[in-house]
């Protein structure tokens, strides 16, 4: 079986880019005219992509990026209903999950009924907080109450079950009443799904920013907060209510084989201890052309402890073994005692607990070194 997740990169934000971003974007307004030829030629390269590697599954998409809902209720249906032909062409099956992420400013009701309509499941939001303050600090163009709220409630009602919001700890100005009421806002919501991020920054900036330390111990409390409401962590940044995994992520954290569209985006497909990675350019006006590498054996190794590591559930331990012939308890049994013994990793498992995931860097360097010839 050909099984292949779908990933597309919409590299578009509206206006500007925000302080924090790090993904290749470019900021338009609504009526760029841009947008519309940028989705004939997402749907050309899927039909070349589509013929070149012959799914015989797709159960994940995932249209992400920046700010994919500027695209527009014609826009986004246009684009999914090319995807939906393109991928029912090769296999006899839907996606089980079809994620669209958007940003509320962007998301109003006729966009909304235009994904469920072609088939979106999932609704991904990008709050990352309620507070104004915090928003202009980071240079974060957005909703805000009372207008935050409606739109919330817009996207509540079009996907009661399915709903996944995007909340940040680590912001200027933030602190832990501030970030208990970030919580309680977005649960009143009662999203499904949560990501929790600790703000980071990949290059200079003059933000003010809490002390490390102070970040890490915002972080611990809102994972705690959320906890108590409910929604257990089964990923570093990523909590949920029961049976409300992101199916679509847990394949990126399983190492199992996607493909990806659009600038800057990257696919990987993943044969018997080795890999194919393409990406594509980050560039606008020729992004076509993707640039394909090998991932030999122990890069794919080092990727799948990388990923694995993530997920509360650790690396599929069975599809390990059948792809590189040795277990992890055989090539890093060093790592596996020292974290064992530190009471990070969880009973007969090659897992780390929720307490470990919080010294992930750190065990991972443990690892590499480890698996080293």
């Amino acid at each position: 079986m050909r099984v292949f997740s779908l990933y597309v990169h919409i590299p578009f934000c509206l206006e500007r880019k925000c302080n924090y971003c790090d993904f290749y974007s470019v900021p338009v307004k609504l009526d760029d005219l841009r947008l519309e030829v940028f989705v004939d030629a997402l749907l050309s390269e899927g039909r070349k992509l589509f013929g070149i590697y012959r799914p015989d599954s797709v159960p994940t998409v995932y249209i992400g990026g920046v700010t994919p809902s500027v695209l527009g209720p014609k826009g986004i249906k246009r684009l999914l209903k090319g995807l939906n032909a393109q991928i029912s062409h090769y296999t006899s099956s839907c996606p089980v999950e079809v994620t669209v992420e958007a940003n509320p400013e962007t998301a109003g009701e006729a966009f909304l009924s235009a994904i469920r309509e072609e088939g979106a499941t999932r609704l991904s939001l990008g709050i990352q907080t309620f507070h104004s303050s915090s928003l202009e600090a980071i240079g974060r163009l957005g909703a805000t109450a009372p207008d935050l709220y409606s739109r919330l409630a817009l996207a509540a009602a079009y996907f009661p079950d399915t709903l996944s919001l995007d909340l940040m700890s680590g912001l200027p100005l933030q602190n832990e009443n501030t970030l208990h009421d970030d919580i309680a806002s977005l649960i009143s919501f009662k999203p499904a799904h949560v990501s929790f991020y600790s703000l980071s920054l990949e290059r200079d900036t003059e933000l003010a920013l809490p002390p490390e330390d102070e970040a890490e111990r915002l972080w611990i409390c809102g994972r705690d907060a959320l906890e108590n409401a409910g929604y257990s962590q089964y990923e570093v940044s990523n909590f949920c209510l029961p049976g409300k995994e992101s199916h679509h992520n847990i394949r990126y954290w399983l190492m199992q084989s996607w493909l990806a569209l659009g600038p800057g985006a990257s696919g990987t497909v993943i044969e018997t201890e080795r890999a194919f990675r393409y990406t594509f350019p980050q560039n606008l006006t020729d992004w076509t052309r993707p640039i394909t590498e090998e991932l030999n054996t122990l890069t794919l190794m080092k990727e799948t402890f990388l990923m694995g590591f993530r997920y509360i559930k650790g690396p599929e331990e069975s599809l390990f073994k059948s792809r590189f012939h040795r277990s992890i308890n055989e090539l890093i049994p060093n790592t596996l005692e020292k974290y064992r013994n530190k009471g990070h990793l969880q009973p007969d498992k090659c897992a780390l607990n929720k307490e470990g995931l919080l010294f992930l860097d750190r065990f991972l360097i443990d690892a590499f070194k480890e698996l080293e010839p």
